[in-house]
């Protein structure tokens, strides 16, 4: 007896959690047994002459002059096969067009377009991508969107053309090396990541359910005829998860699908600071655009039972045990509670080399802490699955977009 509720009544709650968890715990273990029989990270890769001008580069922006040197350093180091580097430019108020003009004139390549004034039901940045692919070359064979924040690697686009074609893909986007730079970026970060790792399949795993792919925008690799089949974004118009609704609807197409592990051809630096990287990332975080409201709720109730209530339980069915309460159901939730949090841990071992540890300072250890923050990430997606966004990178949208 604990002195606060009966063993019965102990009993009773502690299974009819383990009724909640079990289920969650089965589907999560389905998925981390793909992820030991991925598709190991790409590597890059030297050019071939086949391969020549096949590639269209389009990269949308919208106010990104501090963030886009990188960028056009990386895709300027990318050999023959990229026909053009399109930059998208939806009237930037920064100086991000003079940069883009300073760039061209290193790399003949790079060109600077405006788009039109974004239509009814469109959202920005989908817009960008589809006005940049309807004016890109018609003679090269991939498009690829490309991401203001992200620094490509030498060897990129050679190593998604190979991948492409060894693997018979028509879509390929990648996971890419994320750069952390403050406390608080490094122990939030990695627990909003898993809250994505926790209810899909990791990259290079392979998912049979087009409705469970995944894809990530800041690398976007498709056939120029794939895109064109589906009518470019149209189908992603009025979505804040572009990336993921567009991929679904091309695997849905009959498409072959990838959503690889780029960790060394392609990274990025995303959000400044915690506080941004809350914001700003947990509002896209839910995917709620790319699923129906029935498997949204499903992927809720998985996430909380598997990584937002681990902590809570451990904590409280440990004390009650401790406090001399002896029923079998709760000993058992706390074995697998504590189970789930070792492998939350095991989990940052697996996802290491998705960060850039080389040159960070002691902050990096807060990454080693992140499962702590397993419920405030949890909440945040809670919270991002309940709203509609009204703003997103750097537009202001009405309640109902579309």
């Amino acid at each position: 007896m604990t002195g606060l509720m009966s063993e019965a009544t102990l009993g009773g709650l502690s299974l009819a959690l383990l009724i909640l968890q079990v289920p969650a715990c089965l589907l999560l273990l389905t998925r981390l047994i793909k992820g030991a029989i991925r598709i190991g990270p790409l590597q890059p890769a030297s050019p071939e002459q086949s391969h020549f001008g096949s590639v269209s580069v389009v990269v949308p922006t919208l106010n990104e002059a501090e963030r886009l040197s990188p960028c056009l350093a990386g895709l300027s180091h990318q050999t023959h096969e990229v026909r053009e580097i399109t930059i998208v430019d939806s009237r930037s108020q920064d100086g991000t067009s003079e940069l883009v003009l300073a760039a061209g004139e290193q790399d003949p390549r790079i060109r600077l377009r405006t788009d039109d004034p974004l239509p009814t039901g469109w959202v920005g940045r989908p817009w960008a991508l589809d006005y940049g692919f309807r004016n890109s070359a018609i003679q090269a064979e991939w498009f690829l969107g490309i991401d203001a924040d992200t620094q490509p690697q030498p060897g990129l686009v050679a190593s998604l053309l190979r991948t492409a074609e060894a693997e018979n893909y028509d879509l390929i986007s990648l996971a890419p090396r994320f750069l952390l730079k403050y406390p608080g970026e490094w122990w939030l970060q990695p627990a909003l990541l898993m809250t994505l790792l926790f209810r899909f399949d990791v990259a290079g795993s392979r998912s049979s359910n087009p409705k469970q792919v995944m894809a990530n925008g800041q690398c976007f690799f498709c056939r120029r005829s794939v895109l064109d089949a589906v009518g470019g974004y149209t189908s992603a118009a009025s979505s804040f998860c572009d990336d993921v609704t567009l991929a679904r609807e091309i695997a849905q197409a009959g498409y072959r699908v990838g959503f690889l592990d780029g960790s060394d051809v392609i990274k990025v630096r995303m959000y400044d600071g915690a506080q941004e990287t809350w914001d700003e990332w947990g509002r896209s975080l839910d995917l709620k655009d790319a699923a129906s409201p029935g498997q949204l709720r499903l992927e809720l109730w998985q996430l909380f039972m598997v990584q937002g209530l681990p902590i809570f339980l451990v904590f409280f069915s440990g004390l009650l045990l401790a406090l001399g309460a002896d029923s079998l159901s709760l000993r058992i939730l706390f074995g697998l509670n504590l189970g789930l949090l070792a492998v939350r841990w095991a989990m940052l071992l697996a996802i290491r080399g998705s960060y850039d540890f080389d040159a960070c300072d002691r902050s990096s250890l807060f990454f080693w802490l992140s499962p702590l923050a397993d419920p405030l990430a949890v909440l945040r997606v809670f919270i991002s699955a309940s709203r509609q966004p009204t703003r997103w990178r750097g537009r202001e949208y009405g309640p109902i977009n579309g």
